[in-house]
């Protein structure tokens, strides 16, 4: 028997939920705690299913009856409407984060699962972070204005290279909006040319292969750390990025065959690279393993084995050994390998930026490349571990009285 708003109104709860019907599978639950909840009941694809259609009284028996006719279509139509109302609730929950704040926050998520490396997570997060005053704006809302504003508060601090970052980063999730449907252009195209362009600088190297060899024979007489003198030692024959090897974890050595495997989500370049090992470079790394081997991190730091040295350990560690932040850092090592290498005019330029893990332009030419100039390359790592050594060896009278003064 059809309801009536009468019967409706007269419906007292019960211990348990009971059901009242009206018509074409429309009913009424009134709950324990009184409420009176309109439900829908129909058949989709061979199964029962049943739909809110909102609270009595609220909403009243002839909206209930038209909210189920439309339902009913449809039902006739070939449409699941509870399967279509979680995806507009879906949807509108989608459209709701549009602020900068959460667009940013889910385009990085986005590259995590693409791959991205930690480090490179760290630094987005730590951009974002310098855009703080945006977080709350819908992206819409954003003009070149508001951002360059954001800009030129960090640009006040001095930071014009951070400020030039902040301006891609927020290109990249203005643009990400666009395609998402969030958003409407990327205002940050308009603002290039607007930050002040920082003079480039680069990383402090010794070029001079007497001094490398000073800087070699202080490494050796390092007394730190034992892991931060093995890291530093290791540096310069590997030619890899400080981060790329405190990051190194002993599953990707296989010593036996003398070969470094580094997976491609560690390498900024975002390709997998195999560093060839040379005698030397085995030799440090055994003394490594008897120490921090045969799990883990190759380098971890002092306080905890969960984590890798920091990224500042072996610039401090030139800082105590005397040489000032001009003179050498970390980084500046691969500066070092790269114009020797090149000096001595025994290696192919190809194969010397292979070992650097430079990007080849041409995706194509450098599959091929990697493979092409291996054999060169171990036979140039070994080469380059041997002039270390001789570098290290030739020892002047003037050479040892620095050491003795560092010392």
């Amino acid at each position: 028997m059809a309801l009536t708003d009468l019967k409706i109104r007269s419906l007292r709860p019960s211990e348990k939920i009971t059901r009242h019907t009206d018509d074409r599978g429309l009913y009424v639950e009134v709950h324990p705690s009184g409420s009176k909840l309109w439900r829908y009941k129909y058949r989709y694809a061979g199964k029962q299913k049943r739909l809110a259609l909102g609270r009595y009284p609220d909403v009243g028996l002839a909206e209930a009856r038209a909210r189920r006719d439309e339902a009913r279509k449809k039902v006739e139509a070939g449409i699941d409407p509870l399967l279509e109302r979680k995806r507009e609730k879906l949807v509108a929950r989608f459209s709701a984060a549009n602020t900068f704040g959460d667009i940013a926050k889910e385009y990085i998520d986005k590259r995590v699962a693409e791959g991205q490396s930690e480090a490179t997570t760290q630094k987005a997060n730590w951009l974002l972070e310098q855009l703080k005053p945006l977080w709350t704006f819908p992206v819409t809302d954003i003009k070149p204005v508001d951002l360059l504003a954001a800009l030129k508060r960090v640009e006040a601090q001095g930071k014009y290279e951070t400020a030039r970052r902040c301006r891609s980063f927020a290109g990249r999730v203005f643009r990400y909006a666009v395609a998402t449907g969030r958003g409407e252009s990327d205002p940050s195209a308009i603002l290039r040319g607007a930050l002040v362009v920082p003079k480039t600088k680069h990383h402090a190297a010794i070029l001079d292969p007497k001094q490398l060899g000073e800087l070699l024979r202080a490494m050796d007489n390092y007394s730190g750390h034992k892991i931060s003198r093995l890291a530093m030692q290791v540096s310069p024959h590997v030619m890899t990025r400080p981060g790329e090897l405190r990051m190194a974890v002993w599953s990707e050595f296989d010593l036996d065959n003398a070969v470094w495997k580094i997976p491609a989500e560690r390498m900024k370049m975002r390709r997998p690279h195999e560093v060839p090992l040379s005698r030397q470079v085995l030799a440090y790394l055994r003394e490594l393993f008897e120490l921090t081997g045969p799990d883990g991190y190759v380098f971890p730091a002092f306080h905890t084995w969960r984590r890798p040295l920091s990224e500042n350990t072996i610039n401090q560690c030139f800082r105590r050994m005397g040489y000032a932040v001009g003179e050498v850092t970390a980084h500046g090592l691969r500066t070092t390998a790269s114009t020797l290498l090149n000096e001595s005019g025994k290696w192919s330029p190809d194969a010397i930026e292979r070992s650097l893990a430079h990007a080849d332009s041409n995706a194509i030419r450098g599959t091929y490349n990697r493979g092409r100039y291996w054999d060169e390359r171990v036979a140039m790592h070994q080469w380059w571990s041997d002039y270390l050594d001789e570098l290290r060896a030739d020892v002047s009278d003037e050479t040892v009285r620095k050491l003795r003064a560092r010392a």
